[in-house]
């Protein structure tokens, strides 16, 4: 009933961050943005070349985009020279000019910026040619490759760290090696020419469809969330958030939740969002009593579910568009109830630990009046209605794009000219697109880096087929433990699980556990696409729907941001917090079992999707309803409280209540209540006898 006295001491002297705290934090723990500084005339140039960028991606969503892979090559080409020039080898922010460091730059970044500028404009250079030169490249073809898939993996270590680049060389060494490989893995292997001739001059790898993906929605909508954000809808975003769910108890934490939903679905990074509404959320969870580790988790869940989140679903959504041949609208439909089901899972158990700890809600005073921010916020929301009717009306994303960014645009100016008259304000206007569009273009660096990376990764896999061999294997393995299991359970006088349904259970909770590993330091967008080429087809082979499939991998792919030992976004609102990292990734990822289990209900019954085959309301109520419930008894078992403190043995009813609730079966739901009610009968008399009492 109380909160560790220590924890509470420093609740009372917590601090607001400074700006310059919290940039050293997020580039901590998200190494896209540890930019090195540059000197002059490096800076200007720098920056041109960032917003010549932008300008030519906003330009081609508006008019048109060049054959696709001209369009590809040059933003590849592009993003590679300024990768080089942004991020240092080994993390040296700075350097001065000299013999060997032109504008202070060092000599090798310099030819291998320039190397990977000239080897991605390459094949768009001779791809007049292309047809003649797949399957029998020349000796320059191999080189330039060769070139290319060296800078990418050197750009993705800067820019991302070592997973990434670690996971391509296995895989590329899987391919070289087939011979040597052992069991089912085994294959004829590939010569280097050959490698590099399906992974350099064909759309199977490098130029595929994630580098399209990327070049074509991803960056525009980078591009609008940073513009957005400057226009102040991240701030008003956070403001609605506190004037509406901050009065009630264990305030700070609720409007953490809400607001973290509302700029996610704007928002591209979970660290990023972390850091942003956390600067404001944590401290004021800390200081009405919540402690520094549960506040820091809390802000992490909560921002790793923007991932999830539509519109644009950290950019997978328009991934999902390219892979599964879906209209946009279907994607998003299908993404609504689960985003609704994990933050519905963090806040119940925010507010049963508020119950708990008795914790208080923010008052009057300290609460922003929602009519006023309304008032004076409310143009800031109409390029993201922009957004949101043009993808309902069926137009392409990047037309979407388009106007949304043309609206922030028309928005900055309207706001500096009241702000600053006309001369002043068309001025400060400009200062805000040119400041935009360069932080837009460098946001993007690092996942198209890591987009083209991937491509190596799917090459590999179509050129080998290692994608079915590992579903083959799975599948084989779930089905052997389905088996055992079901001999085990031959007592039973009813039959409970029957072995399809167990393999189906076990090829789910593998592929799980592939996802999170997976995930492991990897941005959403790359752990998606390797996903779907590895795990994907497992589930494939069970007959699960590929809309559902695309959804399991990446849902346990955004999990890895909250899960130990790499929960990155928990372990930046830990540093935000003070708190212990360890300790505020356990709690964020158990605050997180929203999102780990309703991938599972969707799986067995996928009416929660609302846009799958055969879908019925009778069974996506059922579905909705069990969920809702189980996460409600699996949220008590954990915190300790439904309406007051809880016995062993009824934390335990409670978490086989939630199996049984999310289960799509109604016979198991009605048992599940069955076990829940006569816990929650008694929890609400032991309330009411302690209230009158």
């Amino acid at each position: 009933m109380s909160v560790d006295k220590q924890e509470l001491d420093q609740g009372k002297s917590v601090r607001q961050l400074t700006a310059d705290e919290l940039q050293e934090i997020e580039e901590t723990f998200d190494p896209e943005l540890r930019f090195r500084r540059l000197v002059w005339p490096l800076t200007v140039i720098t920056a041109t070349v960032l917003f010549l960028l932008s300008c030519y991606h906003f330009y081609t969503a508006g008019f048109g985009i060049p054959q696709a892979t001209v369009h590809r090559g040059l933003h590849l080409g592009v993003t590679l020279l300024v990768v080089f020039l942004s991020f240092s080898a080994f993390g040296k922010k700075e350097m001065k000019p000299g013999a060997f460091t032109p504008l202070g730059l060092p000599l090798v970044d310099w030819i291998l910026g320039i190397a990977g500028l000239i080897a991605a404009l390459y094949v768009p250079w001779i791809y007049s040619d292309l047809a003649f030169r797949v399957g029998n490249p020349l000796p320059i073809d191999v080189i330039m490759g060769t070139v290319l898939i060296v800078v990418l993996l050197e750009a993705v270590r800067r820019s991302m760290g070592w997973p990434l680049p670690v996971i391509a060389l296995l895989f590329i060494g899987y391919a070289y090696f087939g011979r040597a490989m052992p069991g089912i893995f085994v294959h004829p292997g590939a010569s280097w020419s050959g490698i590099v001739n399906h992974l350099y001059l064909t759309s199977q790898g490098i130029y595929g469809t994630a580098l399209g993906v990327i070049a074509t929605y991803v960056f525009h909508f980078v591009l609008f969330g940073v513009m957005a954000t400057r226009i102040g809808l991240g701030q008003l975003f956070i403001d609605v958030a506190s004037a509406l769910a901050g009065r009630y108890a264990g305030g700070p934490a609720k409007v953490s939740v809400l607001s973290s939903a509302l700029l996610g679905s704007i928002s591209g990074s979970s660290i990023a969002n972390t850091v942003t509404t956390g600067a404001l959320t944590i401290p004021a969870m800390i200081r009405i009593g919540y402690p520094r580790h549960f506040a820091a988790a809390v802000e992490a869940a909560a921002s790793t579910g923007g991932q999830i989140t539509p519109p644009v679903m950290g950019a997978v959504a328009f991934l999902m568009i390219e892979y599964l041949g879906l209209p946009l609208t279907t994607i998003l439909t299908a993404a609504l109830v689960p985003a609704f089901m994990h933050f519905f899972g963090v806040l119940v158990q925010v507010h049963l630990e508020a119950r708990r700890l008795g914790l208080r809600g923010l008052s009057a005073a300290e609460l922003p009046n929602a009519w006023k921010v309304l008032k004076e916020g409310w143009l800031s929301v109409a390029p993201l209605i922009v957004l949101i009717a043009i993808l309902l009306s069926g137009r392409t994303p990047f037309s979407a794009a388009f106007w949304s960014i043309t609206a922030c645009i028309a928005v900055l100016i309207i706001q500096q000219v009241r702000a600053s008259g006309v001369a002043d304000g068309l001025r400060g206007a400009a200062h805000g697109v040119w400041e935009g569009f360069i932080l837009g273009a460098k946001q993007s660096l690092s996942v198209t880096a890591a987009a083209a990376l991937v491509g190596v990764v799917i090459g590999v896999v179509t050129l080998t087929g290692v994608g079915f061999k590992v579903a083959y294997m799975v599948t084989g393995i779930a089905q052997d433990w389905a088996s055992s299991i079901h001999s085990l359970l031959d007592f039973l006088p009813f039959e409970l699980m029957g072995v399809p349904t167990l393999t189906l259970l076990f090829t789910l909770i593998l592929t799980a556990i592939v996802c999170i590993l997976m995930g492991c330091g990897i941005p959403t967008t790359a752990n998606y696409i390797i996903m779907v080429a590895v795990a994907a087809p497992i589930l494939g082979l069970l007959g699960v729907e590929p809309l559902v499939a695309h959804f399991f991998v990446f849902y346990y792919g955004v999990l890895a941001d909250v899960t130990p030992p790499v929960a990155m976004a928990a372990y930046a609102g830990a540093g935000i917090a003070n708190a212990n990292a360890f300790k505020a990734g356990n709690t964020a990822f158990r605050l997180s079992m929203g999102k780990a289990l309703v991938p599972f209900v969707f799986a067995f019954q996928p009416a929660l999707l609302l846009v799958t085959d055969n879908f019925t309301w009778t069974a996506f109520f059922l579905a909705f309803g069990g969920t809702i419930l189980g996460i409600w008894a699996l949220a008590a078992a954990v915190s300790n409280w439904l309406f007051a403190p809880l016995h062993w043995y009824e934390r335990a009813g409670l978490v086989l209540a939630a199996i049984l609730l999310v289960a799509p079966d109604l016979i198991a739901t009605l048992i599940g209540i069955l076990l829940m009610a006569p816990v929650a009968a008694r929890q609400l008399l032991q309330n009411r006898r302690r209230s009158s009492g």
